[in-house]
């Protein structure tokens, strides 16, 4: 099993942070990273976020997680120690989630749920990877895609 990290950067709602929290303990990831404005599971006063801890159902509590100020040295940093940085967006040159291989160590990076993984953060993914949409919508939940997308990478 592939170590993996998860960068949550600018995620609006509490409960898409939540869901994500929970799939993440069912695929056993080590360890989430939050940035930018996106809801941490205790507020700056310590206590408990109601909406994350309603979808998480206790896993904001089992899987560790830091708050931090700037992503892309994390990225940088993460990758100066072995981790492929996989950012999950539709972009030109991201592939299909499908056909990609995972590497033993990752840091899976998604975003904000109306703009996505803004450019900055696009240029430091050594690989992005997109779920290819049949339908009438451009775009699944990102906690629904964050899902999709970790399974098929990380359940082989």
């Amino acid at each position: 099993m592939s170590q993996i990290c998860i960068l949550l950067h600018d995620i609006r709602s509490a409960h898409n942070v939540g869901s994500m929290f929970r799939t993440g303990d069912a695929i056993g990831v080590q360890k989430f990273y939050i940035s930018g404005f996106s809801p941490r599971p205790l507020d700056r006063f310590g206590r408990q976020v109601k909406e994350i801890a309603k979808t998480a159902l206790g896993a904001e509590q089992s899987i560790p997680w830091e708050s931090i100020d700037d992503p892309k040295a994390l990225m940088l940093r993460l990758k100066s120690e072995g981790f492929t940085i996989v950012g999950l967006e539709q972009d030109e040159r991201a592939v299909d989630y499908k056909t990609y291989i995972p590497k033993e160590r990752i840091l899976f990076l998604v975003g904000s749920e109306v703009e996505g993984l803004e450019q900055e953060l696009r240029d430091l993914c050594d690989v992005l990877i997109e779920i290819p949409m049949h339908g009438k919508k451009e775009s699944l939940n990102v906690s629904v895609a964050f899902g999709v997308a970790l399974f098929r990478l990380l359940d082989r």
